[in-house]
């Protein structure tokens, strides 16, 4: 079996926030990414996703676990930083605050071939700037423009060609089509998967939007309150969820054909729990429809279930099998 490209073990980021309270943004996750693949991870606004994708970049420091990256332990020195940044980058979700304003985008994509001494030379690294525009469906006309200048969905293909600058292996893609305006979404995903197949790229994909998610990725990630509810291939996932909060969350994806069956609709109450003091048991619970008494004294680990499909909820087979939901136990 080969070696995922990422690999993440236990991994745990905390912010202490004063008073002896502690903010558990990721709690105890572990994933692998297989090379030249993409996962998916999904999840409401303060379940930890966007942390995973800052601290695998050493822009949040873990506080514990493991992130290998091709079988090799990241290192989070100084110097092991500045390597694992022409292996591993990020496109951002707000193109407009990912650019300096101040500077052509030419200069943008520049500075990592500067950064990290690639491509020595002015002529030479004017010219992989070129090439790194016209990758990205822009033209070297565009080197001298500022970011004002330019389109929403142009300015993402300027981050996108940023991150390629150093020919890296996992990019990691934070929100990168939310702020975009739909007809651009489709353009931008288009362009990131073409450029998967033509680069061979890994993409760890963080999105709130299941039916984007589901044209990105070939497995997903739920996560909730910095916990992974459930991990499925792709397709078993959207065909048949296994945790409440996957059905929720995919019960609202709005279908485009009328014709076609609905989901039955599945409404989630209430907010998101702290990640100071989340609810003992299941983190869900006080949310979920399917919730009992039991789901109260014991946190579900994650086990697999199929092939594939790991979740973590104690009533996983009759949530597959549609079976009547049970009554919110509350806090």
């Amino acid at each position: 079996m080969s070696t995922p490209l990422l690999e993440a073990i236990d991994l745990q980021v905390h912010f202490p926030v004063g008073r002896g309270a502690v903010v558990r943004a990721v709690d105890g996750v572990s994933f692998e990414v297989e090379r030249g693949k993409t996962l998916g991870l999904v999840g409401e606004s303060g379940s930890g996703k966007s942390t995973i994708g800052l601290s695998i970049l050493g822009l949040e420091r873990p506080t514990g676990g493991r992130v290998l990256l091709d079988g090799a332990e990241l290192d989070f020195s100084r110097a092991g930083l500045r390597e694992l940044r022409t292996k591993a980058t990020m496109v951002f979700q707000d193109p407009n605050a990912s650019l300096n304003p101040r500077r052509p985008v030419g200069a943008s994509v520049r500075e990592p071939l500067e950064i990290h001494g690639l491509h020595p030379g002015r002529d030479a690294r004017v010219a992989r700037v070129g090439e790194l525009l016209d990758l990205v469906g822009l033209s070297s006309r565009f080197i001298d423009r500022y970011p004002h200048e330019l389109s929403g969905g142009q300015r993402q293909r300027v981050g996108i060609a940023r991150a390629l600058a150093c020919e890296p292996e996992l990019i990691i893609l934070d929100e990168p089509v939310s702020a975009l305006d739909v007809s651009v979404q489709s353009q931008i995903m288009n362009l990131l998967k073409r450029l998967q197949g033509e680069l061979g790229l890994t993409y760890l994909f963080i999105a709130h939007d299941l039916a984007v998610v589901e044209y990105m990725s070939h497995e997903v990630l739920v996560m909730y309150v910095g916990k992974i509810m459930e991990q499925a291939d792709r397709d078993a996932l959207y065909r048949s969820p296994r945790h409440p909060y996957t059905r929720a969350l995919l019960s609202a994806i709005p279908s485009a054909e009328p014709s076609e069956q609905v989901r039955e609709r599945m409404l989630i109450e209430g907010e998101i729990p702290s990640p100071i003091s989340p609810p003992s048991g299941c983190r869900f619970r006080t949310r979920c429809p399917w919730a009992i008494a039991a789901c109260a004294k014991v946190e579900p680990p994650l086990e697999t279930v199929d092939e594939g499909t790991a979740v973590a909820c104690i009533r996983a087979d009759e949530v597959a099998a549609g079976a009547p939901v049970g009554v919110a136990t509350g806090s």
